[in-house]
């Protein structure tokens, strides 16, 4: 049987997939739980006291290559911008000043980010990228406050609304599975084989289970399954409601298992967008007595967004793929390792230190890591070459200025122990890390992996 694209219109795909006529309904939904998550979220943070611990407690934050620009602000500042998070949110669960809100939302959840690449998560990354995608759609055109305010009826959207927040949800679950296709998960069940006996206790009875190699091996090849798999599941209708059930399962699983914040949350109600307008109308006909909701004012055709949304997509599936250009392991280097879906997939345990020379008189000293790092930002820092290169510029400035050093040189033993392996040396011990400068280039000064 061979396959032919002959007989394949795709001008017509694409016309489908951009403007084809859909009812707005399941974008309410999509709209009302992530402002609301997102809501939560931030008040939650305030609650804790993680303001403190995140930018009050540490005294230098690391930096996005970029980014340097962005600074923390003081205490209050930080409050009133987790404030801005949380109402912006709510109000755009409600559709108040939808557009407003959602664009405040964006950039204030963003530079929020942006202060201390130490606190990246994937779904950090996530919810930017969904933020700056709701700019741009028109999910407040019915069930919303601006709806009732302006008298603006609208429930018909082009497809690409709904089309290209799946589009971003697929891509997720596909790169996340594509990325544990490495020997680690799948042959030696790393790092669940390490992680899951630590957690024996969290469900009762499962403590003989989680501690048995086998069934490392088995939540290994069921994570990289489910991955690779349930998108595809959940754009087929008959298939979909059974893999919404395994949605919820898998991501309370880990939620209960893991600290992964609120991704399996985000998942979970995210992915309801797949299903049909009908069934997100069902709920809907409670609040209007049960009516049809009748279709009102189709939307205006708008062609120019294809190229939008095609550059959008072109970046979001070249980005995990860029690790290729540096070779190696990228476990390891980490170059191209973030915003690249790849969750779960390490455990490092590293040992960094430093010391700095004054080349000038030939005095050296150690370096002690806590006078300037917290516990979990000196983590963070042994495993990352690029922190390595932010923490020696730290360095330098402090002695600098205390010791009056002409001519510093700043060097480091880092050793990390990869998925359970024994300690290698991460990058060359000899060479002056103020003499480099971070970027996109290649770090030929990290050492080559050798198993």
């Amino acid at each position: 049987m061979q396959l032919s694209f002959k007989n394949i219109n795709f001008d017509e795909l694409i016309k489908k997939f951009l403007y084809q006529e859909k009812d707005i309904y399941p974008l309410i939904t999509f709209r009302i739980t992530f402002g609301l998550l997102m809501c939560i979220a931030a008040l939650r943070t305030m609650w804790n006291g993680w303001i403190e611990k995140l930018y009050v407690e540490p005294q230098y934050f690391f930096k996005f290559y970029g980014f340097e620009w962005v600074q923390v602000l003081s205490l209050e500042n930080m409050y009133l911008l987790y404030i801005i998070i949380a109402i912006s949110a709510f109000f755009v669960a409600i559709g108040f000043f939808y557009r407003i809100s959602i664009f405040l939302f964006f950039l204030s959840f963003t530079y929020v980010e942006l202060i201390d690449a130490t606190n990246y998560l994937n779904h950090y990354y996530l919810v930017i990228l969904l933020s700056f995608l709701m700019i741009f759609i028109p999910a407040h055109q019915y069930f919303s406050i601006d709806n009732y305010i302006f008298k603006n009826k609208k429930t018909i959207i082009p497809a690409w609304c709904i089309h290209i927040i799946i589009a971003q949800l697929c891509m997720v679950y596909f790169f996340a599975g594509f990325a544990k296709l490495h020997s680690d998960w799948l042959f030696n069940a790393m790092p669940l084989a390490i992680w899951l006996p630590e957690k024996s206790n969290i469900i009762p009875f499962t403590s003989f289970l989680f501690e048995q190699k086998w069934f490392a091996f088995f939540f290994s090849w069921c994570g990289a399954f489910y991955d690779l798999t349930i998108w595809v599941f959940l754009l087929i209708k008959k298939t979909r409601p059974i893999a919404y059930i395994f949605v919820i399962i898998f991501h309370l699983m880990t939620w209960a298992l893991f600290n992964i914040g609120y991704f399996p949350l985000i998942m979970i109600t995210s992915t309801l967008i797949f299903f049909s307008s009908n069934w997100h109308q069902k709920m809907y006909y409670y609040f209007i007595n049960n009516k049809k909701i009748e279709i009102v004012s189709p939307f205006l055709f708008n062609k120019n967004i294809q190229y939008f949304i095609g550059i959008y997509l072109m970046i979001q599936i070249l980005l995990p793929f860029r690790h290729l250009i540096y070779g190696g392991n990228v476990l390891w280097h980490e170059q191209g390792y973030r915003f690249s879906w790849r969750v779960m997939l390490v455990e490092k345990n590293a040992k960094a230190t430093f010391y700095i020379e004054d080349e000038s008189s030939g005095q050296k000293s150690e370096v002690l890591n806590s006078k300037y790092l917290t516990d979990f930002q000196e983590k963070q820092m042994s495993i990352q070459a690029d922190f390595i290169l932010q923490f020696a510029q730290i360095i330098a400035k402090d002695y600098q200025s205390k010791y009056n050093i002409k001519k510093p040189k700043v060097t480091a033993d880092v050793y990390v122990a990869l998925n359970g392996r024994t300690s290698k040396k991460l990058i060359d011990s000899n060479i002056n890390l103020l003499d480099l400068k971070d970027g996109f280039k290649k770090k030929d000064w990290i050492l080559k992996f050798q198993d």
